[in-house]
């Protein structure tokens, strides 16, 4: 399979997950902020059965259809927040309480974000 850039796969994993349903989904560009990875994708769930669903629903399409697993995989076991390491791109899918308690936002509200639409091809910075 062809490399993509950890932009695309930000965007995929968007997508994917929006097509699970999850909600609220910010990208945040952490490549001048974290030497580790470059892209923070947040996801919200109503439920833990439907964050459940989220993460699995993004690791399967990212395997499918570009033949990418994630390096990493935490809190399947109590899925309020999992966590999902695809090496340049680091997926957080939350319990809408659990997001708001934990607010990784406000915690790198100076890196660029904005929210996916996935009935807009066009990406809008998300209002700080």
């Amino acid at each position: 399979m062809k490399d993509i850039t950890s932009r695309e796969k930000a965007d995929l994993i968007a997508h994917f997950a929006s097509e699970k349903k999850g909600e609220d989904i910010v990208l945040i560009d952490m490549s001048s902020t974290a030497a580790m990875f470059d892209w923070f994708v947040i996801i919200s769930a109503k439920s833990s059965r439907q964050v459940s669903a989220v993460a699995k629903g993004v690791q399967r399409g990212l395997s499918k259809d570009r033949r990418i697993n994630p390096l990493n995989v935490e809190g399947k076991q109590n899925p309020q927040w999992v966590l999902l390491d695809y090496e340049d791109v680091v997926v957080h899918v939350f319990h809408d309480e659990i997001r708001e308690f934990y607010g990784l936002e406000r915690l790198w509200s100076d890196a660029p974000s904005e929210h996916y639409d996935p009935k807009c091809t066009v990406k809008t910075p998300r209002k700080k």
